[in-house]
């Protein structure tokens, strides 16, 4: 049985196969929200794990915290790559892009 989005989100599920711009900022951060705890690999394959505090989401393998704004502005940046150009946390461009694109693999978003 299939979850929608919003189940997906509240439970810690992930929400793989949506296409691009399938779900709102604010579904996405539930679902980076829910995600919390999970243990997820960067594009190097090393072991990540975050937790969520407000706004914020802090990584176990970096001090500074990566905000909601941050992740909002990455997932517009893939949103609006109708030539298929971000293909990693390098074209993100972003701080903490390798934790932002590890979240966002993790989630099914890229």
């Amino acid at each position: 049985m299939e979850m929608d989005k919003k189940e997906a989100a509240g439970s810690g599920a992930v929400a793989k196969g949506e296409g691009r711009g399938a779900i709102s900022m604010e579904e996405l951060w539930g679902m980076i929200t829910a995600y919390q705890g999970q243990t997820i690999y960067t594009a190097k394959g090393l072991p990540l794990t975050y937790r969520v505090k407000g706004g914020e989401l802090f990584t176990d393998r970096k001090k500074k915290s990566i905000t909601r704004a941050t992740f909002e502005q990455a997932y517009q940046k893939i949103l609006e790559d109708t030539e298929h150009k971000i293909i990693g946390p390098k074209s993100l461009n972003c701080f903490g892009a390798p934790y932002v694109w590890a979240v966002f693999k993790a989630l099914g978003v890229v």
